[in-house]
């Protein structure tokens, strides 16, 4: 007989929504008469390697309704990089505690974890049932529509594009935002979402799939800048020149690299004061400011997506019906399939393990400083209800007498 006990984490990133999928495990398995214990893992596989468990079948299902409504990862996260031998690590320690329910809520590094511990205990012959949950605010799981966690930081990264262009236009310069991607631009070009009129910004948005030139992208801002006597930028964390190197690292003196040996660039406002700077000289513009999202656009708990909030919910949910009705491991994937409404299937861990997935072309305009109609139409139903709007004075102009 299954032993009955099932395990939950979370890895990587917070979200603002990854509780929901975490509420939606623990609800959903209690649903099934095998299961006796529930248990969560403190620190993502850190805290499974160390046997830090807390019990949630003792929590109280109003307690997890308020918790799975609060942003940012209940049980902990971890940064911790799994290889074959931490893997190993977490493979043993789960089959000393019984457990033959696995499941990871993360992105593309957890999505890995979950392949390699599910190989080793094929290997072993223990029945295991592993399921990645997705998560990611990045939005570049592969084999998905898009990511829980993706909605609600676009919907923040939207409304402070749309504040931002407002304190512009009262106050014009030059504005730079800086806001988090590596290798996908889907969140920075979130930020033309918050547009309403022609001339509002971001003027120029500069995403990680499409080469950088520092001379061109002087230009562009230049040429906004004669036209509209103002400009606002929307950035990547992770522009690079053509070679791959990131601009960040080409115009900073000293470069700060994570565990992984990355360029650090999130959490720092480097990339944003270099530009800043750059305008500064080479365009002679007094008035420059530049902020960074960092970490902010993450779990920011006045900003979330209904949508994204329905949907982290329902991928945890689905993922206990697949493991326990299911015969396969496997990585859930949200799949659109009208104007707006959803599906969800189970993908091979292996088509979705280590993948990173970029903007489609037909996301990114001919300048590659802004985004298409296409990419509009696919983000505006994942934002959610309520996105707040920003009207201007008619300005029914007063003829002058003194200067006329």
């Amino acid at each position: 007989m299954p032993s009955g006990k099932i395990l939950v984490a979370q890895g990587g990133g917070p979200t603002a929504v990854i509780n929901q999928s975490l509420v939606g495990v623990v609800l959903e398995s209690r649903r099934f008469q095998h299961v006796t214990r529930v248990y969560g893992a403190l620190h993502g596989v850190r805290g499974i390697i160390n046997e830090d468990f807390v019990d949630l079948t003792q929590e109280t299902s109003h307690n997890l309704e308020l918790v799975a409504a609060t942003p940012s990862s209940a049980l902990g996260s971890t940064r911790d990089k799994p290889d074959i031998a931490y893997c190993q690590q977490i493979f043993e320690v789960l089959r000393a505690h019984e457990i033959e329910h696995f499941f990871y809520i993360g992105g593309n590094d957890s999505s890995d974890t979950v392949r390699i511990v599910s190989e080793e205990a094929q290997k072993a012959g223990y029945p295991l049932r592993c399921i990645h949950i997705p998560k990611t605010i990045d939005n570049d799981l592969v084999g998905s529509d898009h990511t829980p966690g993706f909605p609600s930081a676009a919907r923040f990264v939207a409304q402070a594009f749309a504040g931002a262009n407002l304190d512009n236009a009262a106050l014009p310069g030059v504005y730079v935002g800086v806001v988090m991607g590596r290798h996908a631009g889907f969140l920075t070009a979130a930020s033309a979402l918050g547009k309403k009129f022609p001339d509002d910004g971001p003027h120029l948005i500069y995403v990680p799939e499409r080469t950088f030139v520092l001379e061109q992208f002087l230009a562009d801002v230049k040429a906004v800048y004669e036209k509209h006597g103002r400009c606002v930028i929307a950035v990547s964390e992770g522009i690079h020149d053509a070679s791959g190197e990131p601009i960040a690292s080409l115009l900073a003196k000293e470069v700060e690299r994570d565990a992984h040996g990355n360029v650090q660039l999130s959490g720092t406002g480097a990339l944003a004061d270099l530009l800043c700077d750059e305008i500064k000289v080479k365009l002679g513009i007094k008035r420059v400011r530049g902020d960074t999202f960092g970490y902010l656009q993450r779990s920011f708990i006045g900003c979330v997506s209904d949508v994204d909030q329905r949907e982290a919910r329902e991928v945890g949910e689905k993922a206990v019906q697949y493991a326990m009705w299911g015969e396969r491991d496997g990585s859930v994937a949200i799949k659109r399939t009208g104007f707006y409404s959803v599906d969800y299937e189970l993908l091979p861990l292996t088509d979705v393990a280590g993948k990173t997935r970029t903007m489609d072309d037909a996301f990114i305009s001919d300048s590659g400083t802004d985004v298409t109609d296409a990419f509009r139409l696919y983000l505006r139903p994942l934002l959610g209800s309520k996105m707040p709007d920003a009207f201007r004075l008619r300005c029914a102009r007063v003829a002058k007498i003194l200067k006329p």
